[in-house]
């Protein structure tokens, strides 16, 4: 792996599976519920500048990429309400990088979108928790990525938080900040 695939992937791509059993679901939803505190901890006492730096060459700021989570994961969390109250329901895209351009992303301080993300997860968490085999079954279709299950949701968005707070750190790490 290249260094800025490091940089971009530093805990890997994401593996998606269909089927998932109710020990990796509750593995996965834990991780869920751990991402805003996580994400919190990752940025806790940066200065605007430090803020306004990319994480890594050619990506966004840190201050982009906290709101990108909560923008992504809104996404996610009402894909996953219309895949449990519509049969199959195709799913709109959206343009992440547009979104990350957009003033809000690029000015607000973390802290809008991570009490965001608080009371998002504390509301996913709780539906996810909620569910039976069957419905971890029921499927989305993604124009770009085709059907999806419940359970791949579960894993893509496990995943996207981890990733992102691995980002995050390892950027501090090697910064020093």
């Amino acid at each position: 792996m290249s260094t800025l695939s490091q940089l971009q992937y530093p805990i890997g791509r994401p593996t998606l599976e269909a089927t998932l059993s109710d020990a990796r679901r509750r593995e996965l939803i834990d991780q869920i519920a751990a991402a805003p505190g996580a994400m919190a901890a990752a940025v806790a006492g940066l200065s605007e500048a430090e803020l306004d730096t990319p994480y890594r060459p050619g990506g966004w700021t840190v201050r982009q990429l906290v709101h990108h989570v909560a923008d992504s994961h809104i996404n996610a969390y009402i894909r996953c309400k219309f895949a449990l109250t519509e049969k199959r329901p195709t799913i709109m895209p959206y343009d992440q990088d547009a979104w990350a351009s957009l003033t809000d992303a690029r000015t607000l301080p973390p802290a809008a979108s991570l009490a965001l993300l608080a009371a998002l997860h504390e509301r996913w968490v709780t539906m996810w928790r909620a569910l039976g085999g069957a419905e971890f079954a029921r499927e989305l279709h993604h124009p770009e990525n085709g059907p999806m299950t419940l359970d791949a949701v579960l894993g893509m968005y496990a995943w996207h938080g981890r990733h992102h707070v691995a980002q995050l750190t390892g950027w501090r790490e090697r910064e020093g900040v």
